[in-house]
């Protein structure tokens, strides 16, 4: 988000506002779909996001399924943050980095941050990164602006006065257009909650309350994205000509041009920590769910808590290595790298909404959306297409997974009415403990 938004509202314009949307939409979703789920996961004692569809559903091998799946589509959400560290360690080094060794030693730090913090050392970190990203966000959206040309406002007037579309989304089905806009903002508000770290930080959740809560008031931290838009506004009218991926770097360009270096190395570090925070949780999400549900309920090969914690260590390297071998192979910008990710995790929603909204939804029909889905996006994405009819391909794939999920479900059998009978009873908190 720190140079992704900026780089979007610097090279694409109006279809960058769809990050300060679909957030808040996640949010009014969390506060319906996340209560039963942790009162689910509670009363049953889950561990993993997958563990909730194979006890849902009463299927391993759907969780084996749901593991696979959301194991893949985390490493682009890894090398993500991996790309977003290459690029500041580059801009503080001046150009004295080429891509290729940044990428190495952004590899290292993620890695080595993640080996020698573990989750307990995350979660300190991420107090320390919260209120460093909180500096560099105020400074970026606010005093490049001022300092350019005196206020935000002025960015906004001359951004329209020279670009007079920028600020508007295409009309229908026309490239990133209102449909695209719609049903991107759609896709990622479902697939907020879906990612295998953002179900298990649900489990441990103090009470359904305190997720309710937390749908009320964070969605007051889309208001700091706005401040990201300005800076990539600004960037773009004090250096225009970046193109593709190189537009993430804008503002950080134009602080590492016009700023001393102290302030280009405060802003660097601050960046680098909010892409290690995440990137170590995700690792550790991949790892944990690749070792629980895979390794170990599947084929039986971590059984015991020593066999569990080799595993997991080995296959935290495993993730960032075919994170890094993406970026190798994908030069996208951090958005697209995010709608990537987001395009694979999201076909859980069906199954999620489904657990509690159909008792007929049977694990073969689940499975078969999500495969259906996947497949939908791997030869889309071979084909270079983006959009169906104007309409986010993942979304597209969203659509046919749910459609899928229900006619499949009506021919297949539902797991046993005394198994749907508790599991309603625990969602509803008046399960007999």
């Amino acid at each position: 988000t720190f140079l992704g938004a900026a780089g979007w509202a610097y090279g694409k314009g109006a279809p960058a506002f769809y990050i300060l949307c679909y957030g808040a939409v996640a949010y009014i979703i969390s506060y319906f779909l996340l209560p039963p789920i942790w009162r689910v996961a509670t009363r049953y004692h889950l561990l993993t996001g997958p563990d909730f569809f194979a006890h849902r559903y009463r299927s391993r091998a759907l969780g084996v399924i749901v593991a696979l799946v959301g194991f893949v589509f985390l490493v682009p959400y890894v090398t993500l943050q991996l790309t977003g560290v290459q690029i500041l360690l580059r801009v503080a080094g001046y150009g004295s980095l080429d891509a290729t060794r940044a990428v190495a030693l952004a590899f290292l730090t993620i890695a080595l941050f993640v080996y020698t913090t573990g989750l307990r050392g995350t979660a300190w970190a991420s107090i320390a990164k919260d209120a460093l990203v909180l500096l560099g966000v105020l400074f970026a959206g606010i005093a490049l602006p001022i300092h350019f040309f005196g206020s935000p406002a002025n960015v906004i007037s001359r951004v329209m006065e020279t670009h007079p579309h920028w600020m508007t989304l295409e009309p229908g089905s026309s490239g990133m257009g209102t449909r695209w806009f719609v049903s991107t903002v759609l896709l990622t508000a479902c697939g907020f909650f879906m990612w295998p770290q953002s179900m298990a930080a649900a489990y441990s959740a103090k009470s359904d309350d305190a997720l309710r809560r937390n749908a009320i008031f964070l969605p007051l931290y889309q208001l700091m994205l706005l401040l990201i838009f300005f800076a990539g506004f600004t960037a773009l009218l004090v250096l225009p000509g970046l193109k593709g991926p190189e537009a993430d770097q804008s503002f950080m360009l134009v602080i590492q041009r016009y700023y001393p270096p102290w302030i280009v190395g405060f802003l660097a570090g601050a960046g680098c920590l909010a892409a290690l925070i995440p990137a170590s949780g995700q690792l550790l999400a991949a790892a944990s769910i690749f070792t629980k549900n895979v390794l170990g309920d599947w084929l039986q090969t971590a059984t015991s808590d020593r066999a569990r914690m080799r595993a997991s260590r080995l296959l935290v390297l495993v993730v960032a290595v075919l994170a890094l071998l993406f970026w190798l192979y994908e030069k996208a910008t951090l958005v697209d790298l995010l709608l990537i990710a987001y395009n694979g995790v999201t076909q859980f929603f069906p199954a999620a909404v489904l657990a509690f909204a159909w008792r007929r939804t049977s694990a073969w029909g689940v499975c078969a959306g999500i495969v259906a889905g996947v497949i939908v996006l791997g030869v889309l994405a071979l084909a270079g297409i983006a959009t169906v009819g104007g309409i986010n391909a993942g979304f597209f794939a969203l659509l046919l997974n749910a459609a899928v999920c229900v006619a499949v479900s009506l021919f297949t059998p539902a797991p046993t009415e005394s198994h749907l009978e508790e599991f309603q009873a625990a969602a509803a908190g008046t399960a007999k403990s």
